[in-house]
């Protein structure tokens, strides 16, 4: 296969940022290349210093002054809520009952699940993301629509169809059993196939009776390389009917603890309204915390105390939460999340570790740092490519920028889709022009 050589400068990060001054946490090429085969990084390093090696038939893209960046890593959105967004005046519970069960319900329809996928997969690339972990409905056609479609990009995903067997309408939801048969032949037909991977996915424990938590306890330990995705303490009214449904329960998280759900792979959105014990339990079993800011701010939700559960030792994973979030732009996620913070005992969100947590930081939760999130040499070659003078406003305020942190906060401050001149999965330029 052609080689291809992406020029510009290059920026990746290589560990976590400590501080605002640490420097050491990246690597930066001001006239950088990325050469790239067969789908993955074969090398990267000065431009000068790679042009010697190019094979006679690369193809040179020339993208300077832009920054090449790992691809975007969005680690908690819901696939059949596209048109859901932007659904107005309600809280969590509320919110669930009258727009998100009716839309998912339209997903029995493998015609419009199709047809989603394609105006999903097109949007989140236009923004950047390369990498989604998605929630599904209730109906195994939508599973099957979304991981069709990443195979048709070749985009590396993770997925799951939606367990939910009680408090939700019949048209929107599953059984036990069918929740469990479904689950298991959709592993079967997925994960592992190409670059997509399975999350087993109860959508909380509002939705699922004992019986099917049961269920994905069992489906867990049948494949322990899956992983497994559902929602914690994001609103307090969520809290006490999760209490009123499991009474024996010492706390939300001891529902999916006592179920054998919690563990490496587990991912657990918001994670807003957490008791000591469940940050001990999950700091203990390694599960994952979610921020998801704009949905937090958009349900009146909570503030994420981020830099309490990063100081006990939580990798914290970052996401649009599309649709109770507002935008799929991991940049603009970035930037209600620096106000989120900031409410929050006044924690400050540095452009360093912002970059570095929606590419790295978010592989590292996910276990797959070794593919994705860094443009090391032997990774799989998802790139962004980013305009930091992409707008007027953003172009004026460019003529003072004077470094690198500088110049990476505008564009987690003001930048959105225009920003992002190209996205390319594995090596292939995926960004469709408007």
């Amino acid at each position: 296969m052609a080689q291809t050589c992406l020029r510009g400068r290059i920026l990746a990060f290589h560990a976590e940022p400590q501080s605002p001054d640490d420097d050491s946490a990246h690597s930066y090429i001001e006239d950088g290349a990325l050469l790239i085969e067969n789908g993955l990084i074969i090398a990267r390093g000065d431009f000068a210093d790679l042009e010697t090696q190019l094979a006679c038939d690369c193809a040179i893209v020339d993208h300077r002054p832009c920054l090449l960046m790992p691809g975007f890593i969005d680690t908690h959105l819901h696939f059949p809520q596209v048109q859901v967004i932007a659904s107005w005046g309600a809280q969590l519970l509320d919110w669930l009952e009258n727009y998100t069960f009716p839309a998912e319900a339209r997903y029995s329809d493998a015609a419009h699940a199709e047809r989603m996928a394609v105006h999903f997969f097109d949007e989140l690339l236009s923004q950047g993301t390369t990498t989604t972990v998605a929630y599904g409905s209730a109906h195994k056609t939508s599973a099957d629509a979304y991981f069709a479609e990443a195979a048709r990009r070749n985009m590396r995903v993770i997925g799951g169809k939606t367990m939910m067997d009680r408090n939700a309408p019949p048209e929107a939801s599953d059984t036990a059993q069918s929740g469990y048969d479904d689950t298991k032949a959709l592993i079967a037909d997925w994960h592992g196939k190409g670059r997509a991977l399975y999350a087993i996915t109860p959508r909380f424990a509002i939705t699922s009776s004992p019986e099917q938590l049961e269920a994905a306890g069992a489906l867990a330990r049948e494949h322990p390389d899956c992983f497994i995705q559902t929602h914690l303490d994001e609103n307090l009214e969520e809290i006490r009917t999760t209490k009123a449904l499991y009474p024996d329960a010492p706390d939300y998280l001891g529902v999916y603890e006592h179920y054998g759900l919690l563990g490496p792979k587990t991912l657990l959105g918001h994670c807003l309204h957490m008791r000591p014990r469940e940050i001990g339990v999950m700091i203990e079993t390694g599960s994952k915390p979610v921020f998801c800011p704009t949905s937090n701010l958009f349900l009146g939700s909570g503030l994420f105390d981020y830099e309490g559960l990063r100081a006990r030792g939580a990798k914290c994973a970052i996401a649009t939460d599309i649709g109770g979030g507002t935008s799929y732009s991991m940049l603009q996620t970035l930037n209600e999340g620096y106000k989120v913070l900031a409410l929050k005992d006044g924690q400050k969100l540095h452009p360093y570790r912002a970059f570095y947590w929606m590419t790295l930081g978010n592989a590292v939760a996910l276990g797959l740092e070794d593919k994705i999130g860094t443009l090391n040499v032997g990774s799989e070659a998802d790139v962004v490519v980013l305009d930091s003078t992409a707008t007027p406003a953003m172009a004026l305020r460019m003529e003072t920028c004077k470094t690198l942190a500088e110049e990476l906060f505008i564009l987690q401050i003001m930048a959105d889709d225009r920003s992002v001149t190209q996205t390319y999965v594995a090596g292939e330029p995926m960004k469709k022009p408007r």
